[in-house]
């Protein structure tokens, strides 16, 4: 295979196109606003050295508009691509709400996924071409962070904290994935690779783990540990312990023993698993034993895939949704 030194990195989606405009007009606006001052400086050094017999005597003048305008005009033209990049971030903190989710977990030196289906890969990553996808990431060790250069994103991940990000890839093809934060020895070597399929080689793939094995999906994996791990317990329906109903938690709010609300998202989930005292639900008591050193972060995204499931969950990931 040959091998070429590219300047630039390729571009694996619409997000990536809208990033190097930015910056290639960005670069524009710079060289039109600097070059005429390098160009002038240069210009009177030459014209006006001292050992150059010129007239240095000018009648003082000046025109307001022209002094006003070269600060206003830089001015609002930064503060349109201050606009501009800001759409784009807040673009990539809103996935779409049909987007395929997909868990992440870095760890060193490796990143581990897990495919709502119940495909699980390491290092290297797996998606549909034209369909968006989530990644809901976690560190089990120290801060990693997931950096595609094909798509232009990059997002920390971080030890008992889930970060997302999302993407759309619209050109098939292998692209490189590294870790962009330095995370100890072997930092170096902890890269992997997306591989984007076209929806029917993806559909195959998918069907060929299943075929090995890999048949449970995430939710169903939570749900046995579910029973397994003695959750059921306590917050089963015929559960003598008073413990908070699970159903139709996910997405909705939670009143807090402070007087506080917030979202049961899935870093509440997380959280209520592994610091079950952090936010404690309104009107249950503390009783909770904490799983911070029982369950992996693989166990414990499979839990949260199970309560979200149970607890509405996203379009197309309840078991009901796969059925249909």
């Amino acid at each position: 295979m040959s091998h070429r030194f590219f300047l630039w990195p390729e571009q694996a989606s619409h997000h990536a196109g809208q990033v190097d405009l930015l910056i290639g007009a960005f670069g524009v606006m710079v060289w039109l606003l600097t070059l005429p001052v390098f160009v002038l400086m240069a210009f009177f050094a030459i014209r006006y050295r001292t050992s150059r017999d010129v007239n240095r005597e000018h009648a003082s003048s000046g025109n307001v508009w022209l002094e006003v305008s070269w600060s206003v005009i830089p001015f609002l033209l930064t503060l349109g691509f201050f606009v501009w990049a800001t759409a784009l971030y807040f673009n990539l903190r809103r996935p779409p709400a049909d987007a395929t989710t997909i868990n992440v977990v870095a760890k060193q030196w490796m990143w581990k996924y897990q495919h709502g289906e119940g495909a699980r890969e390491i290092n290297d990553l797996h998606v549909p071409m034209g369909r968006p996808v989530k990644l809901v990431m976690i560190s089990q060790d120290v801060i990693h962070s997931l950096y595609v250069p094909a798509l232009r994103i990059k997002q920390d991940v971080l030890p008992g904290r889930y970060t997302t990000m999302w993407f759309t890839a619209d050109k098939p093809g292998i692209y490189p994935l590294r870790c962009a934060e330095f995370c100890g020895t072997d930092h170096s070597v902890m890269g992997g690779r997306l591989i984007v399929m076209r929806q029917q080689d993806y559909a195959d793939w998918m069907a060929r783990n299943r075929d090995a094995g890999e048949d449970e999906t995430l939710a169903a994996s939570g749900a046995r540990l579910f029973r397994s791990a003695g959750c059921s317990g306590c917050h089963g329906a015929a559960s003598a312990v008073h413990a908070p109903p699970l159903e139709g938690l996910f997405g909705g709010p939670v009143g807090l023993s402070g007087g506080r609300t917030l979202i049961a998202d899935e870093q509440y989930l997380h959280d209520s698993i592994m610091l079950p005292n952090k936010d404690v639900a309104a009107g249950y008591r503390p009783i909770m034993p904490t799983y911070g050193n029982v369950l992996k972060p693989e166990e414990v995204n499979a839990l949260v895939a199970y309560l979200k499931d149970i607890g509405g969950g996203e379009p197309g990931t309840r078991q009901e949704d796969r059925d249909e």
